[in-house]
């Protein structure tokens, strides 16, 4: 069982589920659209055991049980992704009715549970049309990520607790153009550096596109990971500075302070657009609470090479299915500084946030200890910093269910609830019975 329960937080404190619409839906019904990943999946070595998402959990016909299980656990809400491919399968042009109509029921599930919306805009599937037009490399993403909002939000934002244009825009752009993992899976330090600015334009574009159509309780969504240096050496500190400065403050410092770090522009300035620092003005479009997606820590050593010039070390603590290490200091010490050097008075969430772990069903059961010391740890954290007056305000869950892991397939188990792959059966976890006892103490 978890050592805290909901009378622990404040009373307004709210818990909550996460997914993503291509790692749950099944996209190969309702009409969506091609999406980049469809195509990296596609193309041998790229993703385990060659699997896709076309099917996935099948939430798309199964939801309302799926809204059952948040519900009854006790979450306050539930935090999910519209697909964009599933909305204009084109990107452009003619929405797609079926595609519509299930944001729509989807909503509406939500609302009769008592759960609140928080939908994020976009997680990751980018149409294969706009991508055969360069994607997040063409400056011209920035309005048709404003009209995909428009059509969604003009659709479903009425019903909205709260929105949040881009999750975790490193793995939009470092991951995808610079280190090839994910879709489209480009190693060119030109195309990231254009991926990087582009995420950001659009991400106040759809801000104002949402402001515009009076929707309230707009953010923004960045994932975070601690960089620790292998050691004390002035190299090793300058390397892990420079992993913080990528992967933890460019983009936040993008929408907070209008500026990026000036060790990122002396690596990528050459291969930013023209004119990138007069899209400030739409970059820095206020936002109503700022999101954190905290897994772990990364350990940093120095490497010869041209920049950024760092690798990965491996780290002593214990780590979860996907290798990463457990360390919930990070987590505070992300709220703190989020709020003392970005955000001030800002809320913040806790957007995402669990473990992967090899579960598997035994006698129609599924004990998972790790992952309840896992969320135990993290939230003691989260409590830690609330405390102290920094004003975090939620705290989501990552995953409801296992689901489709990218390019890691279906292997990595991050749910609360088992699903089996074969016959979609779902299974609330150990985690899950946890999770529910909690909230309702």
């Amino acid at each position: 069982m978890l050592s805290l329960n909901r009378a622990d937080f404040p009373k307004d404190f709210m818990f909550g589920a996460a997914t993503s619409s291509y790692q749950i839906e099944g996209h190969s019904f309702g009409g969506a659209g091609l999406t980049h990943w469809d195509s990296f999946a596609a193309t041998p070595g790229n993703v385990t055991r060659a699997e896709n998402g076309y099917r996935a959990c099948d939430h798309y016909h199964r939801f309302e049980d799926d809204l059952d299980l948040v519900a009854a656990a006790g979450f306050d809400s539930y935090r999910f992704s519209t697909s964009w491919a599933r909305v204009l399968p084109e990107g452009r042009g003619a929405p797609n009715p079926e595609g519509l109509d299930f944001y729509d029921r989807l909503t509406d599930a939500m609302l009769e549970r008592g759960l609140k919306p928080c939908a994020t805009l976009y997680h990751w599937e980018l149409p294969q049309p706009l991508a055969d037009l360069g994607g997040w490399r063409n400056r011209d993403i920035a309005g048709w990520f404003a009209d995909f909002t428009e059509v969604i939000m003009g659709r479903i934002g009425d019903r909205m607790y709260s929105v949040a244009p881009i999750n975790e825009p490193w793995c939009v752009t470092w991951l995808s153009h610079f280190l090839g993992h994910h879709a489209p899976g480009m190693r060119d330090i030109r195309a990231t550096a254009r991926s990087m600015h582009h995420v950001m334009l659009a991400h106040g574009r759809a801000i104002q596109a949402m402001r515009g159509l009076g929707i309230s309780k707009l953010g923004a969504v960045f994932n975070f990971e601690w960089a620790q240096p292998v050691n004390v050496s002035p190299e090793a500190v300058a390397a892990a500075d420079l992993y913080d400065a990528i992967y933890n403050r460019f983009f936040l410092s993008g929408v907070f302070k209008g500026e990026y770090p000036v060790s990122v522009v002396e690596g990528l300035g050459v291969h930013l657009p023209k004119g990138w620092r007069d899209d400030f003005d739409v970059i820095t479009t206020p936002v109503d609470w700022c999101g954190l997606n905290y897994y772990t820590r990364k350990v940093i050593a120095p490497c010869e090479g041209p920049w950024p010039a760092h690798t990965e070390a491996e780290g002593p603590l214990p780590k979860t299915q996907m290798g990463w290490e457990i360390y919930p200091e990070g987590l505070y010490k992300f709220l703190k500084r989020t709020a003392d050097e970005y955000t001030g008075e800002l809320p913040l969430y806790v957007t995402e946030n669990g473990m992967a772990s090899n579960d598997k069903i035994v006698d129609g059961s599924c004990f998972d200890p790790s992952r309840i010391d896992y969320i135990d740890a993290h939230l003691q954290r989260v409590k830690q910093a609330a405390d102290e007056g920094v004003p975090v305000k939620g705290y989501f869950l990552w995953s409801l269910m296992d689901n489709y892991e990218w390019a890691l397939g279906y292997e990595k188990r991050f749910g609360l609830v088992h699903v089996d792959f074969d016959s979609l059966k779902r299974t609330p976890k150990a985690s899950y019975e946890a999770i529910r006892a909690a909230l309702s103490g």
